[in-house]
């Protein structure tokens, strides 16, 4: 479909919904899509924690052309098939603009429906490269990818010299594609890999693998997947006496982690985002978080705030609510928001983004690694 018939099928169809819903003349839907159940809706609460701040402080401010912004709230339990469901609901709400994905393994096959639909998209967390290499005009990010934070890992450990390194990971997309991005960048620097395996994500017992770990005799053990397994892995491989350090990445760095894995979690390297609350110019967004009693803290909740932002300042720049227009003029446009300055490369990706390395502690506080 070229550019010009994807926005006339764009323009009648935000024609038919505006006929059909008459109240949405005067507003702006933004669409919410992640997990709000299921194993990792932790993250989910970061991403819809920030979304709603950004769109009730700009709303605060008058809104975007005049137009309030109206979240529209949707879950996708970070599962690949309930997030098609999801996004053909939001095509079929008439919702025009989507402040997710979480999971890559979600987004991938919802974006594929967006770019389709005329549906402009900017997911907060999603870091497999996959999700924006397939040259959309709708889809973009506010996370840096896998091939910038799998690298970021793999330095740091082959600076501590290791003899033999494990990676293991959950099978899925997000969790090997960022396993595979650090297996790549160890090998060229000389670091031998002792295993590279897959486990199943929701699996309990890990005995099995732990047994490898320890006959491979690995000083760092690597894995790209969520919290849950890993939480479990490190408890299961405290218990069997298994000395080793093992190191993740955003997916696995919450406060969930301690619970499953209790005292096992304290030594944890982990990759985030920087500490965007920790900024002096986020300070005061800081305090309106906490006056809702709410944590700003989370790698996905300011990358969320800004996803918000872009799109409404995008509408602002485009002086048009056209998905299209506004994407156009996210790709040509420069914007600060509370994670940085932010402008874009034709792929919907954003120039640059830092990944630091944490040390993560049993109390879920983190520290820079040394």
């Amino acid at each position: 479909m070229t550019t010009s018939l994807k926005k006339l099928v764009t323009a009648i169809g935000a024609s038919v919904a505006l006929m059909g819903a008459g109240h949405a003349a005067a507003e702006i839907q933004i669409g919410i899509a992640g997990p709000v159940t299921g194993p990792v809706a932790q993250y989910g609460d970061m991403q819809f924690s920030g979304a709603l701040m950004a769109i009730d402080r700009i709303n605060e401010q008058g809104g975007v052309l005049g137009e309030k912004l109206v979240p529209v709230e949707y879950d996708d339990v970070c599962d690949p098939k309930q997030a098609v469901t999801v996004a053909n609901r939001l095509v079929n709400d008439g919702v025009r603009y989507v402040v997710g994905h979480l999971c890559s393994s979600s987004t991938q096959p919802a974006s594929d429906i967006y770019e389709d639909e005329g549906i402009l998209m900017i997911t907060p967390a999603s870091t497999s490269p996959e999700v924006t290499a397939r040259g959309y005009e709708l889809i973009f990010r506010t996370i840096g990818l896998d091939s910038m934070q799998g690298p970021v890992a793999a330095n740091y450990l082959a600076d501590q010299n290791p003899e033999r390194v494990a990676i293991v990971h959950d099978k899925q997309q997000y969790g090997e594609g960022i396993a595979t991005a650090v297996r790549d960048t160890l090998k060229d620097k000389g670091v031998e890999i002792a295993m590279f395996e897959g486990v199943t994500a929701g699996d309990k017992d890990f005995s099995s693998l732990i047994t490898k770990l320890k006959q491979a005799d690995v000083e760092y053990v690597y894995f790209g997947g969520y919290h849950p397994e890993l939480g479990l892995i490190l408890r299961q491989a405290r218990q069997a006496n298994l000395d080793a350090t093992f190191m993740g990445p955003e997916g696995v760095g919450n406060n969930d982690i301690n619970t499953i894995a209790g005292d096992a979690s304290e030594g944890l390297l982990v990759t985030l985002p920087p500490s965007f609350d920790e900024k002096e110019e986020n300070q005061e967004l800081v305090k309106a978080f906490e006056a809702k009693n709410e944590d700003p803290s989370g790698p996905f909740v300011l990358t969320s705030y800004a996803a918000v932002q872009l799109i409404a300042e995008g509408i602002e720049a485009a002086d048009s609510k056209d998905p299209f227009d506004v994407a156009e003029a996210l790709r040509s446009g420069t914007f600060e928001t509370p994670i940085g300055t932010v402008e874009y490369d034709e792929a919907g990706d954003m120039k640059s983004f830092e990944f630091v390395v944490y040390e993560w502690h049993s109390d879920g506080s983190k520290t820079p690694a040394k």
